[in-house]
């Protein structure tokens, strides 16, 4: 028997190895077009980023070495350039002597592989524009980086080799622009779960481009220039191209051979082209995938070389073995971060109009009190009828493959939620915990599923109605670094005795870190009579990830990610503080109660798991006057120095924005009118308005029509003695028994001035907001149904908040 194989990498190659294991008589002539057969094309990026630093490494196998065990012909350089099947003959071309010749074979296995995708778009042909396929790409790179020292490079396109190429151009001291058509970056991903991503390039310094197209490339000098769609302009030393691949389908097209929809070719479950004779495999074909049942296009070396061994058993057997399809299991390495998908994504599932559901669960890698523990973000989506898990997302610093193979073999399997919760690992604290990070995405799911909460998704939060209150069960120092905007804090702990500050007729959203006592929440409220609730999947965390804005950093070398620009000191006191493990506010409130054993000038030096962390020690520091000599994520491990500086002046507002906050502690009619005048001419120039009622402001901002509300004998007597709405308030000056606020409406009238109320009206027409202090309304009998429905309920650290991104603050 005489078998051809065209295509001598991974699916090739294992398909001539295993037809010799199992044949030893048979004539076997494998051809590649290029010099390498059997070379690890994913670790390719590693070698040019001197990772990997031998280049003989990336040879599984070399071609004497090949030829030597298993006795193959092996062709490199030639190609096959024409199929006739009819003649059961293929035409080969040698590349190097030109010589054309032909070959008859009884089976023929076509393992084409993929080809870069690379558009017309002008200026492409530039010497300084490369794609990365195979190793005469990897040298062609590499010769460039090390002759030509590059100090800028731009990757256009945001997949898994564009990242693996970003991390490795940056680990050669190359500033790296990332510049992506689509609005995230790793598209197997769903957006919220790249975010993570986003945010860690960022970190790294790596400047990223969203929702943005090359234009058109111009070399000028020594640079090129990459013209985008947005009319943006990157200079750059050299581009890397990495915006997809496609099936190279051309011998099978001109021999007739089935193409299916997607372009690839099409075969049978035994891996059959529509030429009986004629397998292929690897990233040419199209396969099934296991969640959606359709076909596929998906280019992974581990599906190659399962069907490169059906493909070789069903050559010398007969058609015994069948390939079953793929969920596209795959993993990436990005910098610090693992990144890794199984099964189908919100994306996939939505165009197939599969109905599912999802949930966010951060977990830690292993036992948080063990030394190491870093962040590990699963997302999951399945059926809400059967509980079928049809995908999983998996992003953290460590145990991130174990996690994302144990849920892909439910995935294959066809298996549920049920199945993650079942699923028993080895359990020790350097490696696990007694409840895997896996069991506590099937025990959330699990109480999805079975209706012991309901959740809302970090996308619905920008349009919840008017009438939803969103309740923050965090403690106040989590609250005070940060929120849902309009959020109050009630902290979870107290929520049972504060119950009474929550309307059951309106609807109410829970949040906390990561969800899980937004859960707690969720149970405390429906079991006291509460049913119009539900909780923020992946709490505060998924939310601000998702929603944070992409900075853009200028063209320049990297440098280590000082703050302070004040070099680092030798000397003084230093103290090193170890909060990983702990989640916020953990790792803040260490930070607060050893900065207090410092001296004016000198540091200490914390390390922090919560990857919130870098964000709220820089917020920390602006609060209280604190320095941030340095913040640094080492694989996923935050690292901060803080020098202490001279407490912050209490009456002298730091300010950081250009908003505007407001304190109406009067209930005059004079001051009031005031307060909204002010408020809505900031308004009106765009500016944020926060207005914080306290006391006797809070008379301003009642109902005229109020419900009945039960009351004690203190706060039935405040409601006696004080103004029951803005109708009834009285002048500072010049009262006269009612009389001039009387006379003040009249003339305001008159000279066609706004009353109070329509200037109340106007302000929630501008979006100013309007809280009422928690603490005045609970001295002062004041419940909620009584205010305006679109005050909004908090304490001195809403207030606070608003207040440091203000540089207007009026006391009234």
């Amino acid at each position: 028997m005489k078998y051809l194989i065209i295509g001598g990498v991974a699916g090739g190659a294992t398909v001539a190895a295993r037809l010799r294991r199992m044949d030893e008589k048979a004539d076997i002539i494998l051809f590649e077009r290029g010099k390498y057969v059997s070379y690890a094309n994913c670790g390719l990026p590693y070698y040019i980023g001197d990772t990997i630093n031998d280049r003989n490494k990336l040879f599984v196998q070399t071609v004497k070495g090949f030829t030597d065990r298993f006795r193959i012909d092996i062709r490199t350089e030639q190609e096959v350039t024409a199929i006739y099947p009819d003649k059961k003959q293929v035409e080969v071309k040698n590349l190097s002597t030109g010589e054309i010749y032909t070959e008859t074979y009884n089976k023929l296995v076509l393992s084409p592989g993929a080809e870069p995708l690379r558009p017309g778009i002008e200026g492409i042909q530039s010497k300084k524009i490369f794609t990365l396929r195979n190793v005469p790409d990897t040298d062609t790179i590499k010769n460039y980086v090390n002759k030509e020292k590059p100090q800028q490079a731009v990757v256009v396109g945001g997949g898994f080799i564009g990242l693996e190429m970003a991390e490795n151009l940056h680990e050669l001291g190359i500033h790296v622009t990332i510049i992506e058509m689509a609005n995230q970056v790793m598209a197997p991903l769903d957006y919220s779960m790249a975010a993570i991503v986003h945010q860690h390039l960022k970190e790294k310094k790596v400047n990223l481009l969203l929702e943005d197209g090359v234009d058109r490339f111009e070399e000028k000098g020594n640079n090129i220039i990459v013209h985008l769609k947005s009319g943006k302009q990157v200079i750059s030393d050299m581009v890397l191209l990495s915006i997809g691949v496609r099936p190279e389908t051309k011998l099978a097209k001109e021999a007739n051979l089935t193409l299916g929809k997607l372009g690839g070719i099409e075969v049978n479950k035994y891996m059959q082209t529509s030429d009986p004779d004629i397998y292929a495999l690897g990233d040419a074909i199209e396969v099934k995938h296991l969640v959606t049942g359709k076909p596929a296009l998906i280019p992974l070396a581990g599906p190659a070389n399962k069907q490169g061994r059906i493909v070789a058993d069903n050559i010398v057997f007969g058609n015994k073995e069948t390939y079953q399809g793929t969920i596209g299991n795959s993993i990436a390495k990005v910098f610090d971060l693992t990144v890794a998908t199984a099964g189908a994504n919100a994306k996939l599932l939505k165009r197939e109009q599969i109905i599912y559901c999802s949930s966010y669960t951060h977990s830690a890698s292993h036992a948080g009190y063990y030394p190491g523990a870093v962040p590990l973000s699963i997302k999951v989506l399945f059926s809400p009828e059967s509980g079928q898990l049809f995908g999983a997302q998996v992003v953290g610093f460590g145990g991130v493959d174990k996690r994302i193979e144990m849920m892909a073999q439910v995935i294959q399997r066809k298996g549920t939620i049920y199945d993650l919760i079942s699923l028993e690992q080895a359990y020790a604290p350097p490696y696990s915990s007694a409840k895997d990070p896996v069991n506590m995405a099937g025990y959330v799911a699990e109480n999805i599923l079975t209706g012991k909460v309901k959740v809302v998704q970090w996308r619905d939060i920008a349009n919840l109605d008017k009438d939803t209150l969103l309740v923050d069960v965090r403690t106040r120092d989590e609250y005070n670094l940060g929120s849902l905007p309009g959020a109050i804090n009630i902290p979870v702990d107290e929520l049972r005795e504060r119950l009474s500050e929550l309307p059951k007729d309106k609807p109410i959203i829970v949040s906390c870190a990561i969800g899980l006592r937004g859960y707690l929440a969720y149970r405390i409220l429906e079991q006291n009579g509460y049913t119009n609730i539900r909780n923020l999947s992946g709490g505060y965390k998924t939310w601000h990830t998702a929603t944070a804005k992409i900075a853009q950093h200028n063209n320049s070398v990297p440098n280590k990610p000082i703050i302070d620009d004040e070099p680092e000191r030798t000397s003084g006191k230093l103290i090193k503080i170890d909060a990983c493990g702990l989640q916020c506010p953990g790792p803040v409130l260490q930070l607060k109660k050893h900065y207090s054993d410092l001296q004016t000038g000198e540091r200490l030096r914390i390390t922090a798991t919560d990857q919130g962390f870098a964000k709220d020690v820089s917020s920390w520091c602006n609060m209280t006057g604190a320095r941030l000599v340095e913040v640094e994520n080492k694989a996923g491990i935050i690292h901060a120095t803080i020098e202490k500086g001279e407490a912050k002046n209490a009456c002298k507002m730091i300010t950081n924005g250009d908003n505007k906050t407001l304190i109406v502690f009067s209930d005059d009619l004079d001051k009031a009118l005031a307060s909204f005048v002010i408020a809505n001419g900031a308004a009106s120039t765009g500016k944020k308005v926060t207005m914080f009622f306290t006391f006797w402001g809070l008379n301003v901002i009642k109902k005229r029509k109020k419900p009945a509300v039960s009351k004690d004998i203190f706060g039935k007597m405040f409601g006696w003695m004080m103004p029951s709405h803005s109708g009834k308030l009285k002048l500072s000056k010049m009262n006269m028994a009612g009389a001039g606020s009387w006379m003040m409406r009249l003339i305001m009238k008159r000279k066609h001035i706004d009353s109070l109320e329509s200037l109340i009206t106007q302000a929630t027409e501008n979006g100013v907001e309007m809280i009422a202090c928690t603490m005045s309304m609970d001295v002062m009998g004041v419940k909620k149904e009584e205010l305006l429905d679109t005050v909004t309920l908090g304490g001195v650290a809403s207030y606070l908040e608003r207040a440091e991104e203000a540089n207007v603050n009026l006391f009234i």
